[in-house]
Parts: structure tokens; C-alpha cells; sequence
């Protein structure tokens, strides 16, 4: 790449982060930074918001995705502010859905590198099924979510259990269950919310007989948070069964 090229995608990522700020939205900052727990002691402590919503992030992105190279994507991923960090994201996802085998591996391996940039639950879940989930899955690799949700990181731990969604996705569901019993004593909420949504997605997918056979051995000992999501398309007699213990 020439000087000129380089100096043409820099000027793109000055143009990008101007636009992106018109679009900020009067009053969403303070509100966002409530939903995402960014106060002292919280899980997303010391993040940084804009105020601009998913959808304008979005519709940037479909833009640019083309008008940038990695050295700005990386400036956006390694933001201070969420959004940016959302916007590079969601650029990565494009990059790897339309590249080769290659260019697949270099998204995914940029990925993991950079996960603590990946530092709350909307960019996990919006990003890791898509990539961590897919590359591991079409690399027959998925025994590899194990290592992520053994990991100390909390967002470490979240990839590896929404990259479930893309082998649930295509019919397997072993991992999951594999998933739920490792993490079955984790008391982090996002832990267990994740863990049920991906159980209840099994159900909807592999069959709910599969996924009862895996709840009436554990549900007895199963974080309530975890359990109330796996159930949630049972009916309701089901649902008050096994919340009631009385299964």
C-alpha cells in the first residue's frame, strides 16, 4: 500500500468518527451507561458512551466497511468508547463473513487477541457467535470453547458460550451442555443469563426431550437465573415443575 492509499484510509476513519458523532443522539450517553453498568464496582466500570444507537452504528458500518483497512479498524477496536469499538466490531464480522479461508483465520485470531476489547455483553453477543462461533465450528474446532469458558475473564468466558449459537445453529449441541455443567457453580449473572439463553436455544434446535434429559439431572443445583431462562418455552405447569423442585 502507497502513502497516498494509506493517507485515503486514514482520512476515511477522521470522516467516519465525524459522522459517527453526528448521530449522537441528545441524552442516550447518561442512559446507556446506566444499562451498561459502567458505575464503580459494575461490570462495565469506566466505559465510555457517545450516545448513538445500534441501528446508526449499523448503517455506518454497511458504508464503510469497504472505505477502511485494518490499521483503522484496529484504532476503532481499541477505542475508549463503546461504540467505536461496536462499529469495529461489526466491520470485522463483514470482513469475515465475505472472506476466504484466510482471511477468516485473521479475523478470528485478531479476535481473541483483542477480546478484552471486547469488554461487555452487547459486543459479545452481537460479534462472537458470528466469528469465534463460526470459524471454530467450520474448523471442527468447537472443543476449543472449552479453554474460553475455563478462562478467569468474565467476556472470555461469555465468547465462549455465545460462540454455542453458531454450532446450535447447525444442530450440535453437545458443546453447550458441556458449557452449562463447567460453568454450573459461575454466580456472575451474565454467566448464567448466557448459559440459560443458549440452553433454551439447544431446546428450540436439538429438540426439548434432549435438553429435558440434560435439566432433570441438574435443575435441583442449577443457578436460578440459569434455570429460569433455559425453561422459558416450556409450558407453564412445565416451567412451575421444575422451579418448584417438584419434578
Amino acid at each position: 500500500m502507497n502513502n497516498k492509499d494509506k493517507t485515503r484510509l486514514v482520512g476515511n476513519l477522521e470522516v467516519l468518527r465525524e459522522e459517527l458523532r453526528s448521530k449522537v443522539k441528545e441524552g442516550k450517553k447518561e442512559g446507556l451507561m446506566r444499562f451498561f453498568k459502567t458505575g464503580k464496582g459494575e461490570y462495565g466500570e469506566g466505559d465510555k458512551f457517545l450516545g448513538v444507537m445500534v441501528p446508526q452504528t449499523r448503517e455506518l458500518v454497511k458504508r464503510y466497511k469497504i472505505l477502511l483497512g485494518w490499521q483503522e479498524v484496529d484504532s476503532l477496536v481499541n477505542s475508549e468508547y463503546h461504540e467505536e469499538r461496536l462499529l469495529g466490531l461489526l466491520i470485522l464480522v463483514e470482513w469475515y463473513k465475505a472472506g476466504g479461508e484466510k482471511e477468516k483465520k485473521k479475523v478470528f485470531e485478531y479476535y481473541l487477541e483483542n477480546y478484552r476489547q471486547v469488554n461487555n455483553w452487547d459486543l459479545v453477543d452481537l460479534t462472537a457467535p458470528n466469528i469465534v462461533g463460526d470459524y471454530l465450528d467450520i474448523a471442527e474446532k468447537r472443543g476449543e470453547v472449552i479453554k474460553l469458558v475455563k478462562s478467569d475473564s468474565l467476556w472470555k468466558k461469555r465468547i465462549g458460550v455465545l460462540s454455542c449459537a453458531a454450532f446450535i445453529k447447525r444442530g450440535s449441541c453437545e458443546e453447550i451442555f458441556q458449557v452449562a455443567d463447567i460453568l454450573m457453580k459461575d454466580n456472575h449473572d451474565l454467566i448464567q443469563k448466557a448459559v440459560g439463553w443458549m440452553l433454551r436455544e439447544s431446546g428450540k434446535k436439538c429438540g426439548e426431550e434432549k435438553l429435558e434429559l440434560f435439566l432433570r439431572e441438574r435443575y435441583k443445583v442449577m443457578p436460578r437465573t440459569m434455570l429460569r431462562y433455559s425453561i422459558e418455552r416450556f409450558s407453564d405447569e412445565k416451567r412451575k415443575k421444575y422451579l418448584g423442585g417438584n419434578w
